[in-house]
Formats: structure tokens, sequence, C-alpha cells
């Protein structure tokens, strides 16, 4: 007698089908090993892995169940496995499949290199609908390292975005997620707007060249740009926020993370004076930025205090993650420059949002999408939980 033995029941859902099923097996000599449901467009699908403790009649437990669900007007579906095979389901990755749209080509080339690698899928959940179609496949038996190279190749190809990480019980704890704030939490880089109402674009512009190309490492370029905007009188930094439009999706990714209790930090190399207003629009209370140095309302075109470069981004996760109690392997940073790598790294789990090729093909995941709460769905929070809590909040 084989001790394991799996029963599908599929058909229109109606209320009551799996406490009917479960109150039959009470009957009978059985554990439950495993049970999955799935609804989806009102049809059906419950899965349940029972085991035989003792002999006993299963025909008539078949018989008993299969009167049940046709009355119903349901199927069943019974087979045996062994105990390797009950045990299967033991997830070790998350790969969570975003694209707008979705494409038949795009999904079967993702579970096609999955299985390529000899690994399973043991689940599969939808976790939004829009803005864009997000997905969720649970994996075992497959290199992380492994299964993102490859994944990493489909989703360039079908222009979808793709993170695959470990799928462990931090994932579901108190978490920090870290955000860089120019051309990521707002689309625009504040040194230009400054350099624009200062009149000195095209020197800023020159110094910015010279240290993609190599030239200048951040603090030096940095130091460079703030000299020319000695003399800006400092009310014309509330002049750059008229100018500054938040990337979509991040109020309702602030908002989201503050209503489910998680922590939000922004980490910046632009400037304080800047950047504090925007987190307080927010709600959001962490902020690590540069100090512009003022005399006489004017600024000096010095800093004050340490230079959050690259270095500087690291530390500050490394920072809020201590204050906030929050150990390393549940801390998440969003960037989209090389001066985000270090912070990138630090996370356990790091994000490219539309960053440079250079930093999307270094970090654990790449977000091409235009919606920063997208980042929810890689966190595993669907589109439902983020209305719930908007709900929720209202009343």
């Amino acid at each position: 007698m084989n001790a394991y033995v799996v029963l599908t029941v599929s058909g229109h859902d109606r209320p009551g089908t799996t406490a009917g099923v479960t109150e039959i097996l009470c009957s009978y000599p059985v554990t439950i090993a495993q049970i999955q449901q799935i609804v989806l467009h009102n049809e059906l699908v419950l899965g349940l892995t029972i085991r035989k403790e003792s002999p006993f009649d299963f025909a008539q437990l078949q018989n008993e169940i299969d009167i049940f669900v046709s009355s119903r007007g349901m199927n069943l579906q019974i087979m045996t496995a062994s105990e390797e095979t009950s045990s299967h389901t033991q997830v070790s990755l998350l790969v969570t499949v975003l694209g707008n749209p979705l494409t038949p080509l795009a999904v079967a080339a993702i579970t096609g290199n999955i299985a390529q690698h000899g690994a399973n899928i043991d689940r599969i959940r939808q976790v939004a609908e829009y803005p864009v179609t997000a997905i969720e496949f649970h994996v075992s038996g497959v290199a992380q390292s492994d299964l993102r190279s490859a994944l990493a190749d489909v989703a360039r190809r079908n222009s979808i975005d793709i993170a695959v990480q470990q799928a462990t019980l931090d994932r579901r704890g108190v978490q920090l997620v870290v955000l860089d704030v120019d051309s990521t939490l707002i689309k625009q880089e504040v040194i230009d707007v400054l350099a624009y109402i200062a009149g000195v674009e095209d020197q800023v512009s020159e110094i910015t060249h010279r240290a993609m190309n190599g030239e200048l490492d951040f603090a030096q370029s940095l130091t460079q740009r703030v000299a020319l905007l000695a003399g800006l009188p400092v009310a014309a930094l509330t002049e750059v926020r008229s100018k500054i439009e938040f990337t979509p999706g991040a109020a309702t990714l602030c908002r989201t993370l503050s209503r489910l209790g998680f922590h939000v930090a922004l980490v910046s190399g632009g400037f304080s004076e800047v950047v504090t207003p925007l987190a307080n629009e927010l709600g959001v209370t962490n902020v690590c930025a540069n100090n512009l140095e003022v005399e006489n309302g004017l600024l000096t075109g010095r800093l004050t205090g340490p230079i959050v470069d690259r270095q500087g981004k690291a530390q500050a996760l490394m920072d809020f993650a201590r204050k906030f109690d929050v150990p390393m392997s549940r801390t998440i940073a969003v960037g989209d420059g090389a001066n985000d790598l270090d912070m990138l790294n630090a996370a356990a789990l790091g994000i490219a949002f539309n960053a440079k090729p250079y930093v999307r093909d270094r970090a654990d995941s790449t977000l091409t999408s235009p919606y920063l709460d997208t980042i929810l769905y890689v966190m595993g929070i669907s589109r439902a939980e983020v209305e719930l809590a908007d709900r929720s909040s209202s009343e």
C-alpha cells in the first residue's frame, strides 16, 4: 500500500467544497500532508496530499468523495505519490515576473528555462493585474545564481522584469526599505535643477560628464558642482521643489509600507534641504543626505558634515537597520546609479530601478517599469493588500 495519495477536485466554485471533502476525510485514518487551493474566474482547483496512517478500504473513501463532488458538478482525480514526491514542495526560490503586457511567449520562456535547469515549479501566485501584471513562481531544485543569469536574458528579450530571490521567513518579517532619491524616488537630479536656477547648467553638466568617464569620483564631482552654486539665495531651494516630480507610484509605495508596519528611509547623495521636505510629503521621517552650507541667506558653495557618497549610502543603510533593530537579512535597497551599488550589495535584496546598464548587471533584481510601487510586488505584497491597507486607514 502506498502511504501517500493526491486528491484533486476541480470545477465551478461553490461554498463548502473544501469543508465537505475534509469532513469526509475525518472518518478515515489519514492525515493531511499538503493542501492548496486556487480559484480563477470562479473555477476552483483544490489539491490535497493525504497520508494513510493505517490500512482501510480506500475504494470506499474514494466513492464518498466522488459522490460529494459529483453532486456539485465537479470532478475528482486521484493519484498515488511517493514520500519523496510529497516532500518535494519545499520552496527555495521566488521568481517574480512583471510585465505590461505579460505575453504567453514570455511565460513559456520562463517556465522553459526553469525546466531546462531541472527545477520544479511548486506554486504560481497572481500578485497584481495592474498597473502591471505580476506573477510569483515558487521554484525548487536550482541554484539562485544559475536561474537568475538565465532569466535575465529572458527578461531582456521579452521586455519584462524578473526578480529571483531566496524564499526565506525573513521575507515575511518587518523589513527596512531604503530608497535612493534622484532619478529613483523623483524624476529629476536635484543638482541639475539647482544648476538651472543658478545659470550654471553647462558647467555642472561638464563635471558630471567627467565623473561618468571616471575622471572624478563622486565626492570630487559633488564638491566641484556645489562650488558653482555659491551665492545662490537659500530661497531658491523652495523653487527647486516646484520643479520636482515624484516618480509614479512613489506615494503609494511609501504609504503602503508605512501602513503595513515597514520602515522606510531615504538615502541620497543630494541635499537634505530638498530631500527632507520631499520625505515629509510622503510621511517618511528617516533621511540621510548631504548638507549645504548657508551664510547670510546665501549658499557658500560648500558642504557641511560627511559626504554621503557610495560608501556613505551603504553605511546609512546599516545605520538605519541598527536604529530599527532590523537584521540585514530583512533589508531592501533601491537605486539607479553606480553610487548606489554598495548599498544595493549590502542589502539582502538590491533592486536596480530604471538603472544604468552597469548597475542592472550587478544588482539582485531589475525593474524597468515606470511605477515605483511595483517594488511592493517583488516584496510579495499583492495589489489586493495595497487596496486593503488604503481602505483600512480611511475607516
